[in-house]
């Protein structure tokens, strides 16, 4: 394990060497974190011909927690490596651990994109993917700890890209064509946005968060997140508009064959004429023309129930008919075991207290 000392640019060009690698371990994401406090650490392993075989983007944080000083670890969707290689899996997760240790952090996290089935688990389309079991119980056996702070979806629905655009339109539900129809029979407008549409867009998705009762960040981070994923050409933004009124918008995050919807947002105005599920039709065939294979719609709920609360988003995601793809989530290497579950027991009400604190700032940013 060794640190990398190239450019942003044969960073990612270095991910794509990976068929699994994420868009939350290019060196883009990575930067957008400087601004919440974190620092970036970029990591390679390789062989004995110096080829690299896996690769890892570790975001460093320093926390206050009364008079202690603490230091906390967090690979997003890493480590990157080719997982069904089990020397090669022992060694990166041999130096992950030693690296924890030696920067005296609290814990690491880590939550790969390693799938664990497919399908509802009860229902005749659940598939379980036997490396993902294998490599949950690798992970136990190491000490480490499934998290109890699950930062990014476990779970998703993707939309295979490679069919034509009128198959993937007949797979869907019957109800979420005619919803789509009925979008651009009443007329709303989609049109790719702009620099210039950012602000507006995220005051929709401030008005989004509200209503919805979820925590954004300030403005600055998100204007500065998606225009610089929009100048790398790793972006782009769709607006539907309703008599020259933007309603509704998304923002398409795409690298390494996958395009992901990762950021969504609407007025309540006009929402009768379905202007998301037109939105996201128009997304999934942007994403088909700029030649990508998946559409990830971004999330899925953990328990497949009323009880969860991504259940109503999922049953709209469910009428686009992709597939639900489950995977191992996020995992916690306690390197200080005693401050791990401090740090644990006492996280919950700090979540609490950051949450309010982020609806009171995006309330003010609507009122002003």
């Amino acid at each position: 394990m060794r640190a990398f000392n190239g450019t942003p640019a044969e960073w990612n060009q270095l991910l794509l060497q990976f068929s699994d690698a994420h868009i939350l371990q290019t060196w883009e994401w990575s930067v957008s974190k400087i601004r919440n406090g974190w620092t970036p650490k970029a990591f390679v392993w390789q062989n004995d011909t110096q080829d690299i075989e896996a690769c890892v983007l570790i975001l460093r944080r320093e926390l206050k927690l009364g008079f202690l000083k603490l230091r906390v670890l967090y690979s997003p969707k890493g480590p990157t490596l080719t997982w069904t290689d089990d020397a090669l899996r022992k060694r990166v997760l041999n130096d992950l651990q030693a690296y924890a240790k030696a920067q005296k952090a609290i814990f690491l996290k880590i939550d790969p994109d390693v799938l664990l089935g497919t399908g509802v688990p009860g229902t005749e389309e659940e598939t379980v993917n036997q490396l993902g079991q294998d490599i949950e119980k690798t992970l136990q056996k190491r000490g480490w700890l499934f998290s109890q702070d699950q930062i990014q979806f476990r779970n998703t629905v993707l939309i295979d890209l490679t069919r034509e655009e009128e198959e993937i339109l007949a797979a869907m539900k019957q109800k979420t064509r005619y919803n789509i129809r009925l979008a651009a029979r009443r007329g709303v407008k989609v049109r790719q946005a702009t620099l210039e549409d950012l602000p507006v867009l995220y005051r929709i998705y401030a008005q989004t968060a509200i209503r919805d009762d979820f925590v954004i960040r300030g403005q600055d981070y998100y204007l500065e997140l998606w225009q610089s994923f929009m100048q790398a050409g790793m972006c782009h933004a769709l607006i539907a508009d309703v008599e020259d009124e933007p309603v509704a918008g998304l923002f398409i995050m795409h690298f390494n064959r996958i395009a992901r919807y990762m950021y969504g947002m609407s007025t309540e105005k006009f929402r009768e004429l379905m202007p998301n599920h037109l939105l996201q039709w128009e997304a999934i065939k942007l994403s088909k023309q700029l030649g990508y294979e998946s559409y990830d719609m971004w999330g899925a709920p953990d328990v497949f129930d009323e009880s969860d609360s991504m259940w109503g988003v999922y049953r709209f995601k469910e009428g686009f008919n992709g597939i639900t793809a489950r995977h191992i989530g996020a995992w916690d290497f306690p390197a200080r075991p005693w401050l791990y579950k401090l740090y644990t027991n006492l996280l919950p009400r700090f979540l609490d207290l950051m949450r309010q604190r982020g609806k009171q700032e995006t309330r003010k940013t609507i009122s002003e």
